[in-house]
């Protein structure tokens, strides 16, 4: 079929790449560039690279209404559009223009997390599973009939950067199943129940903060879940350090006051909650690489019994 495809970050990148081996994909629509980094560089994101490397054309409107925009993809002659992770609601206009509409790789099991951070908010929530949804777009918020569904579980280790790298795999496989069912005439479209919605907010910055007296396992879920923006972070010895990496400790906590720190070395900077404690084992310290613990813990002592304060209020929207 003769695909227009819309998407941008990594997330949508292997269902790119799985259409243009199966399918003729006339265009790709992504967000228009923006700076990002350390250095602020305007650099192609993700799906314009793989675009780029396939010599497939590249659309980046700044208006999704505009009618000459929409004329030019009126002329493709699409088939279908794919879309993954774009950031942009479609207007009816051009959901109108493919013979066949347009379908979406969503991140979740729908009607469960429909909006902008599934995974994230799957992550934080504690949700033993999760998977990839293909459904219709429609005008309404991933409201649209759902066509299939594959599902796999959420590890204890899993960060919502780990889940989404197999989230995506995952969808690239589907969706490709789901257009053979579509050129097929055989897909079937399922209403989702509303009675069943949530929805995943946006993430915010305010989101960093730590609120040790909250249970280890849900701190555990806020450090996995908050990857890789706006990432929980706290107060170190004066410094302002991100936790990447964590697990629930297998220690007893008896009566301690919540962000203490009760051990730290190479196995980690295991801090009381309120209950229990986590064992923070990958840290990234404000403006410098990523890094173990244990190399944290070599330029920066932490002795048993030190504080761990939450971010100033300041600080945790910056």
């Amino acid at each position: 079929m003769r695909v227009i495809y819309c998407g941008t970050p990594a997330f949508a990148v292997p269902s790119l790449a799985a259409l243009v081996a199966a399918h003729e994909v006339v265009a790709v629509v992504t967000q228009p560039d923006r700076p990002s980094g350390r250095g602020r560089k305007v650099t192609p994101n993700p799906v314009k690279a793989l675009a780029a490397a396939h010599d497939i054309p590249v659309l980046q409107p700044a208006r999704l209404r505009d009618p000459h925009w929409l004329g030019d993809i009126a002329a493709l002659r699409a088939d279908i559009g794919v879309v993954a992770a774009y950031g942009r609601l479609l207007p009816q206009a051009l959901l109108d223009l493919p013979r066949l509409g347009f379908i979406n790789v969503h991140a979740s099991l729908l009607p469960r997390w429909r909006g902008a951070a599934p995974i994230h908010r799957a992550v934080i929530a504690g949700d033993d599973i999760t998977g990839v949804t293909i459904m219709r777009v429609v005008l309404a918020l991933d409201a649209g009939p759902m066509l299939s569904a594959a599902s796999i579980p959420i590890e204890g280790s899993d960060t919502s950067h780990t889940l989404e790298r197999r989230l995506a795999t995952l969808g690239a496989e589907l969706l490709i199943a789901t257009m053979s069912q579509l050129n097929a005439g055989t897909a079937v479209d399922t209403p989702q129940d509303e009675s069943q919605v949530t929805y995943a907010a946006r993430l915010e910055r305010h989101e960093s903060q730590i609120t040790w007296a909250r249970p280890a396992s849900v701190i555990d879920r806020q450090i996995r879940g908050l990857q890789p923006w706006p990432l929980a972070a706290a107060i170190v010895e004066g410094k302002r350090i991100a936790f990447l990496r964590s697990s629930v400790a297998d220690t007893t906590v008896h009566t301690t006051l919540p962000g203490t720190v009760l051990s730290a070395g190479a196995a980690g900077l295991v801090v009381a909650c309120g209950p229990g404690a986590v064992c923070i084992t990958e840290v990234l310290p404000e403006g410098r690489r990523a890094m173990p613990v244990a190399a944290f813990l070599n330029g920066t002592p932490v002795a048993p019994g030190t504080l761990i304060h939450a971010l100033p209020s300041a600080g945790a929207a910056s």
